[in-house]
């Protein structure tokens, strides 16, 4: 069967389209795309756990308009050992007690918006909450200046728009100047935290530079811009898919209301029900067999994440969203060594907005329908979220 993941149909409600792709062609080519979906869990299981058939590097095609580095590797975009590395010199930044050490001040930063809203009956959630809350907490861990905020999502917004595989000439002089600015003020910061290091993400790696841990100044540059990007975008959308999913489904909305312990589980059902992350590219190194497909060898491959979350054979009745299930099973963070070094930090923010708006909102209710999509091929999540809400309960 046909799938074109750039029709409106598609990109508006991908799950039914996925649903016919498990059933009737589990690995399929994508013409509009020159490459094979696969749509089944363990079939998606079993390229991210073989990073040595299904490569990464070919994600540095797909990303060439976000590398201000030409040469020196994304993360994200490496094999091993270039990504083992990369990966244990930034992870120190992630565990899960350094995450959790950061709960009080990501609080502070959700009141602190809301706050700003107080009085307010309409407000967009996406700009006003889920969008400034984790661009703040990745700023501060970069040691980003508050007054940089507001540029820095212009610049992630214009970087994401890469991603919708149908950029404009006028949205490619834009994006090229974003990297221009971003890319001079990231190295403007590195030489800045050589002359006075901070308590910063950057100065870490800066201090990994020094000490010889063989992570160069470029390296510095690729992994600080990743971390910007990846490190706001995607929580945007998890926290933004969470309150449509909940507004769409007022039983659960009001289990939630009733037990706000629940919090946590929105956030993982609402990564299975509604990945942030939709799908991801390998590249095969040989010839490789998937569901009894033979897929040439290098041929690029796309795992679709969003249709593995809903597969019928790992998740009963897929399509509905419940804050009761167990959805520990998901893999809306990937799997195996590129498993999303954000993934405790996405999840804490999320939990955290979702508690906080919850207490001191009423009914919440949309105001605009249908919602608008963010023009994106990888990332799902609504460009704007206005709601309207009652008084405190």
């Amino acid at each position: 069967m046909e799938f074109n993941p750039f029709s409106p149909q598609v990109r508006e409600d991908p799950y039914p389209f996925y649903a016919g792709l498990r059933r009737h062609a589990p690995v399929c080519e994508v013409p509009a795309l020159g490459c094979w979906a696969v749509s089944r869990y363990e079939d998606v299981i079993s390229i991210l756990k073989d990073p040595a058939t299904f490569s990464s590097t070919s994600l540095m095609t797909a990303m060439s308009d976000l590398n201000a580095v030409p040469g020196v590797p994304f993360m994200i975009a490496s094999d091993p050992p270039v990504h083992t590395r990369l990966r244990k010199l930034v992870n120190r930044a992630f565990t899960p007690r350094a995450v959790a050490e950061m709960e009080p001040r990501i609080r502070e930063i959700a009141r602190g918006l809301l706050k700003e809203m107080e009085g307010r009956e309409e407000f967009d959630l996406v700009a006003e909450l889920s969008t400034p809350v984790p661009i703040v907490v990745i700023a501060e861990m970069l040691g980003v200046e508050p007054e940089r905020r507001r540029q820095f999502k212009q610049w992630s917004d214009d970087l994401t728009a890469v991603t919708s595989g149908a950029v404009a000439a006028a949205q490619r002089d834009r994006i090229t100047r974003s990297m221009a600015e971003l890319t001079a003020y990231l190295r403007e910061a590195i030489e800045k935290r050589r002359v006075a290091p901070g308590t910063d993400l950057i100065t870490g790696l800066v201090k990994a530079e020094e000490e010889n841990q063989a992570l160069s100044a470029d390296e510095i540059l690729a992994m600080t811009l990743l971390l910007l990007v990846a490190g706001n975008e995607t929580t945007t959308n998890l926290i933004s898919n969470a309150v449509l999913a909940l507004l769409q489904n007022p039983g659960e909305m009001a289990k939630l209301r009733a037990r706000p312990e629940l919090a946590a589980n929105a956030i993982e059902e609402t990564l299975r029900y509604d990945s942030p992350v939709q799908m991801i590219f390998r590249q095969t190194t040989r010839k490789a067999e998937v569901a009894g497909t033979t897929i040439p060898a290098q041929a690029f491959v796309m795992p679709l994440y969003g249709s593995a979350n809903h597969d019928e054979r790992i998740f009963a009745d897929p399509e509905r969203f419940d804050l009761t299930r167990d959805a520990s099973a998901h893999i809306a963070f990937g799997l195996g060594i590129h498993y999303c070094l954000g993934a405790n930090l996405a999840r804490l923010e999320g939990r955290i907005v979702l508690e906080e708006l919850l207490a001191v909102s009423g009914k919440l209710e949309r105001i605009d329908s249908p919602v608008e999509r963010i023009n994106s091929l990888i990332v799902r999540g609504p460009k704007s979220l206005r709601l309207r809400r009652g008084a405190r309960p």
